[in-house]
C-alpha cells in the first residue's frame, strides 16, 4: 500500500485542521483592533473602514454553505488545500495594500479562504474520530476558536505597537505555508461521497450571496444614501428579488446549496435564530469598542488589545462547563440566561462615560464574556441535535453561516446607529474627530450599545421559545 493512500491519524487531522481554523478565526477578530489606525492611515470615514472587517464576514457568509457543498463533490482535502493558498496570497495582498479600496478587495479574496477552510474542517475532524469521540473533537474545535477570538485583539495590538497595522496580515504566512505543506503531505486524498452523482448548485449559490451582499450594502449604507432613495430602496429590492429566486431554485433543483425541510424542525430553526442574535448583539460591542477605547478614551492599541480580550477569555474558560451542564437539564434555560447576561452586560457599556477606568470597563465586558459562554456551546449541541446524523454536517454549516451573518448584522447595524447619532450630533463624521466631539462620541456610542441590549433581549425571547429539555430529547 502506498503512503499516500496510508489514511493519517485522528490527531493528525484535527492538529492541521485546528491550524486553518485558528488562522482564519484569529484574522476574523484581530482586525477590529487595528480598525481606527486604518481609517487614519487611509484617511477615511467609518462607513468606509467597516466595510475591512464586513466584507470578509459577509463572504464567509454568503460562500460558506456552497465550498461546503464543493467539498463535498470534489474532495475535502483539494478544497481545504485550495483555501489556505488563497487565504495565505490574500493575506500577503492585505499587507501591502496601497489604499482602503485595494484592501477591502484583498479582505474578499482572504475570506473566500477563510470559507473554503471553515466549510471543510467540521466534516474533516467529525470523519477522523470514532463516533464515541466526536463530541469531544467537536468541543476541542469550539476551543481552538475561542483561542483564535481570544488571541486576536492581544496579538493585534502588540504587532501594530512594535510594527504597524500591516504586520496583523503578515503574521499569517508563516502560518499559511506551514499548514499547507502539512496538509498536503498528511492529508489523505481517500474521500467517501455521499452523493457521488450530485453537481454544483451554482444558481442558488449565485442568489444566496446576490441576497445576503444586497442586504448588507442597504444596511450599511442606508444613513448615507438616505432610506427614501432610488440606491437605498433598489439595493432592497435586488436583496428581496435575490431570496425570493433562491427558494424557488432551492426547492426545484435536486442537489440544493440548502435544504429548505430542516427550518420545519423547531429545534432547529429558534436556536438558529438566538445565535444569530446573540452574535448581532455581540458584535456591536466588539466592532465599536476599539473606537472606545483609542479615539474616546486614548488607550494604546496594545492596551486596548488587552481590555478586547476579556470576553473571549470567559467564553474559552467557561464554554465547556455549561456545554456539560447543558447535558444534564438542557439549552433553554442556559441560553435563555446567557442571552439576558449579554443583554445586562450591554446595558452597563451604554452607561460608561468617557472617564472611566480600566478594570471598571474590563468587568463589564467580562460580564458579556459569562454570558457568551453561557449560551454558545448548549445551543450549538441542540442546533446539530435536532437534524438526524446524517444532516448534521449541513447543520454544522448553517450554524457557522447564521453566526458569521449575525457578526456582519452587527457590524452593520452599530455602524449605521453610530453614525445617524455621531454625525447629527455633531456635525461631523468620525474621522475628523477632535475632543471637542468627545460628548457627542459618547451619546452616540451609548445609544449603539442600548441597541445591542434590545437585540440580546429578542434573542433572549427565542432562546426560551425553543421548549423544554424533555421535548429536546425526544428529537434526538
Amino acid at each position: 500500500m502506498s503512503e499516500k493512500n496510508i489514511a493519517p491519524s485522528k490527531w493528525t487531522v484535527f492538529t492541521i485542521s485546528a491550524l486553518g481554523v485558528f488562522m482564519s478565526t484569529l484574522d476574523g477578530s484581530i482586525v477590529n483592533i487595528a480598525l481606527p489606525f486604518i481609517m487614519q492611515d487611509f484617511g477615511v470615514g467609518l462607513e468606509t473602514v467597516e466595510w475591512v472587517s464586513m466584507i470578509y464576514l459577509l463572504s464567509v457568509s454568503s460562500f460558506l454553505l456552497g465550498f461546503g457543498r464543493l467539498g463535498d463533490i470534489k474532495g475535502r482535502k483539494k478544497v481545504f488545500i485550495t483555501g489556505l493558498a488563497t487565504f495565505t496570497m490574500a493575506s500577503l495582498m492585505c499587507g501591502a495594500s496601497l489604499n482602503v479600496i485595494h484592501l477591502i478587495i484583498s479582505r474578499f479574496m482572504q475570506s473566500l479562504g477563510a470559507a473554503m477552510i471553515m466549510a471543510t474542517t467540521p466534516a474533516m475532524v467529525v470523519e477522523a474520530f470514532p463516533l464515541n469521540e466526536r463530541g469531544k473533537a467537536m468541543g476541542t474545535t469550539g476551543a481552538v476558536v475561542a483561542a483564535g477570538l481570544t488571541a486576536g485583539p492581544a496579538l493585534g495590538g502588540i504587532l501594530i505597537k512594535l510594527f504597524s497595522w500591516r504586520a496583523i496580515f503578515y503574521i499569517n504566512l508563516p502560518i499559511g505555508i506551514l499548514t499547507i505543506a502539512t496538509a498536503a503531505k498528511f492529508l489523505s486524498d481517500k474521500q467517501e461521497f455521499h452523493e457521488k452523482d450530485s453537481s454544483f448548485d451554482k444558481s442558488g449559490a449565485f442568489f444566496l450571496v446576490l441576497c445576503i451582499g444586497s442586504f448588507l450594502l442597504a444596511a450599511t449604507h442606508g444613513h448615507s444614501w438616505g432610506f427614501t432613495s432610488f440606491n437605498f430602496l433598489g439595493v432592497v429590492l435586488i436583496s428581496i428579488f435575490s431570496f425570493i429566486l433562491f427558494i424557488i431554485t432551492e426547492k426545484k433543483t435536486s442537489s440544493p446549496i440548502m435544504d429548505l425541510s430542516f427550518f420545519s424542525v423547531r429545534l432547529f430553526t429558534l436556536p438558529l435564530a438566538s445565535g444569530m442574535a446573540m452574535f448581532t448583539a455581540l458584535f456591536t460591542m466588539i466592532f465599536m469598542m476599539p473606537f472606545y477605547l483609542t479615539i474616546a478614551k486614548g488607550f494604546l492599541p496594545q492596551t486596548a488589545g488587552t481590555i478586547m480580550i476579556t470576553p473571549f477569555l470567559f467564553l474559552f474558560l467557561l464554554s465547556p462547563l455549561s456545554g456539560s451542564l447543558s447535558d444534564k437539564i438542557g439549552s433553554r434555560y442556559l441560553c435563555t440566561a446567557g442571552m439576558a447576561v449579554v443583554a445586562i452586560s450591554l446595558f452597563l457599556l451604554s452607561i460608561l462615560d468617557a472617564d472611566a477606568g480600566k478594570a471598571d470597563i474590563a468587568w463589564r465586558m467580562a460580564i458579556a464574556g459569562i454570558g457568551i459562554a453561557l449560551f454558545i456551546s448548549p445551543n450549538s449541541s441542540t442546533t446539530m441535535t435536532s437534524l438526524p446524523p446524517k444532516n448534521r454536517g449541513i447543520a454544522g454549516a448553517i450554524i457557522a453561516v447564521a453566526r458569521n451573518l449575525g457578526m456582519v448584522l452587527g457590524i452593520a447595524i452599530s455602524g449605521a446607529v453610530f453614525n445617524i447619532i455621531f454625525n447629527n450630533l455633531s456635525g461631523s463624521g468620525l474621522k475628523d474627530y477632535t475632543p471637542v466631539m468627545r460628548n457627542s462620541f459618547m451619546s452616540a456610542f451609548s445609544i449603539t450599545m442600548l441597541a445591542g441590549s434590545f437585540i440580546a433581549l429578542i434573542g433572549m425571547m427565542l432562546a426560551w421559545m425553543r421548549g423544554g429539555h424533555e421535548e429536546a430529547r425526544k428529537s434526538q
